[in-house]
C-alpha cells in the first residue's frame, strides 16, 4: 500500500473521531495527516512526511485550536430593540390594569397593560415588564 494512502486513511480516522468527541484535538492532526499525504504524494520521503505532519500537527494546534475554543465560548447574543425591555422594571404613572394605563419604562412613557387580566397596579408602584405587545408593555408584580 502506497504511504500516502495510509496518510489519507489516518486522516479519515481522526477526522471521524474529532466528529465523534468534538474536543477539536483530532481535527488538525487530522488536517497534518492530509499535508503529509500530499508530500507523499509528491514523492516526498518518509522523513519528510513526518516532518510535515509533526510541523503541522503543532501549527495547526497552536493555531486553530485557540481560535476554534473562543468561538465555543461566545456570549450569548445581545438583546436588542423591544426584546431588551423584558425582565426590566417600570414605574406606573397612571394606573395599570387589563384595560390600559401608562408606565415610565427605560426613561420613556409607554402605553401599558397588566399581564394578568386580575392584576391592578397603582401610580408609584414598580412593576416588571413581561411582554411587549406592540406599543404596549404587558406588566407584573
Amino acid at each position: 500500500m502506497d504511504e500516502w494512502v495510509m496518510w489519507v486513511i489516518a486522516a479519515g480516522v481522526m477526522a471521524v473521531g474529532e466528529i465523534l468527541t468534538l474536543g477539536f484535538f483530532l481535527g488538525p492532526i487530522a488536517v497534518a495527516a492530509a499535508a503529509a499525504a500530499v508530500v507523499a504524494l509528491a514523492g516526498g520521503g518518509v522523513a519528510a512526511q513526518w516532518i510535515v505532519f509533526i510541523a503541522m500537527s503543532l501549527a495547526s494546534l497552536v493555531v486553530l485550536r485557540p481560535i476554534a475554543r473562543r468561538h465555543l465560548h461566545t456570549p450569548a447574543k445581545l438583546r436588542t430593540g423591544t426584546a431588551a425591555l423584558v425582565g426590566g422594571q417600570a414605574l406606573v404613572l397612571e394606573r395599570v390594569d387589563r384595560d390600559g394605563g401608562q408606565v415610565k419604562l427605560a426613561g420613556e412613557v409607554w402605553s401599558a397593560r397588566s399581564y394578568d387580566d386580575d392584576e391592578t397596579f397603582e401610580p408609584g408602584a414598580r412593576v416588571e415588564v413581561m411582554k411587549i405587545d406592540g406599543a404596549t408593555a404587558l406588566v407584573a408584580s
